[in-house]
């Protein structure tokens, strides 16, 4: 099935966040521990680094995904950096392109992410 682009960036954000809270949950049961750690991870700016990291492993299709995710018309707060948002929205399209269109792939990034995380911990 082909998704929206949006709706891609929706899903990849629930399932970045099941992501990160899977390996918060082994490292800590504590609330307001978990709540601090997982939002150093959520952030535009770890998500915009991540997919930084990333780009030179996609292929043309996983690249025109994130092209078309950058492109997406955000509302975002002057307060904001709009190229950090852009890059984190892509990186959150990219996630829900590759959890619903390559699982051997996403599942390969998810251990990729996993140990980043565990590394930032």
């Amino acid at each position: 099935m082909n998704y929206d682009i949006k709706n891609y960036a929706y899903l990849g954000d629930a399932v970045w966040e099941i992501i990160i809270r899977k390996v918060i949950i082994q490292k800590t049961t504590v609330q307001k521990k978990m709540h601090k750690i997982s939002t150093m991870f959520v952030c535009a700016e770890f998500q915009a680094d991540l997919l930084n990291i990333i780009i030179p492993l996609l292929n043309e299709e996983e690249q025109e995904v994130v092209k078309r995710a950058r492109n997406i018309k955000l509302g975002i707060s002057k307060k904001n950096n709009p190229k950090i948002h852009t890059l984190a929205t892509a990186f959150e399209a990219l996630i829900g392109y590759l959890y619903i269109e390559d699982k051997e792939k996403f599942n390969l990034f998810e251990k990729v992410f996993t140990e980043i995380l565990e590394e930032n911990l």
